[in-house]
């Protein structure tokens, strides 16, 4: 029977930008976002946007937020990213416009191929449709797309694409009711 052995473990084939953008960024990000500090929004967006992200109007960034990579990062006009929201983007993010992000919202692009011994680096993006809502604590993972005005509910997990206008619940998330807007 093989085993694992993360000694072959090797993502050379990975390039998610300079050292240099990544170091200043880990300063950055520390200093600005990953604090309890509430810097204003427009400091943080400019910051983001310095640094490659497209940022829409509007956009709220509460504090606590930790952004791997801003380059690969997308948010739509007037959408909110609550409190210690994790966007662990090694893959592109793309948020729509009137998205909210509750706090403590998990958004995982990478994973890692168990079923070879070298445990090799899966990537894939994360696709948040307009309106959409994941509730606290919930977790979507990647190659992740969320409908429309989809909904995830507390603590929840995302593992396969959410169907626009459906309210999910569970790990894995599976659709409870349809969701009605007045």
């Amino acid at each position: 029977m093989k085993k694992t052995e993360l000694k072959k473990f090797d993502n050379t084939s990975y390039h998610p930008g300079s050292k240099a953008k990544r170091s200043l960024w880990y300063v950055v990000n520390v200093l600005f976002f990953n604090t309890s500090v509430p810097f204003p929004n427009s400091l943080k967006r400019m910051l983001l946007r310095i640094f490659g992200a497209k940022i829409g109007m509007g956009v709220i960034l509460k504090p606590k937020i930790n952004i791997k990579y801003p380059w690969m990062l997308g948010v739509g006009n007037h959408s909110w990213i609550g409190e210690g929201v994790w966007i662990d983007n090694l893959g592109h993010v793309e948020i729509g416009p009137n998205c909210c992000l509750s706090q403590g919202v998990m958004l995982v692009c990478g994973n890692h191929n168990f079923s070879v011994s070298g445990f090799d680096l899966i990537v894939e993006d994360i696709t948040l449709e307009e309106g959409v809502w994941l509730g606290a604590k919930s977790i979507v993972t990647p190659g992740v797309t969320c409908g429309s005005h989809a909904v995830l509910t507390v603590g929840s997990v995302a593992s396969k694409d959410l169907e626009a206008y459906s309210i999910n619940r569970g790990n894995p998330a599976g659709k409870i009711k349809s969701r009605e807007i007045e």
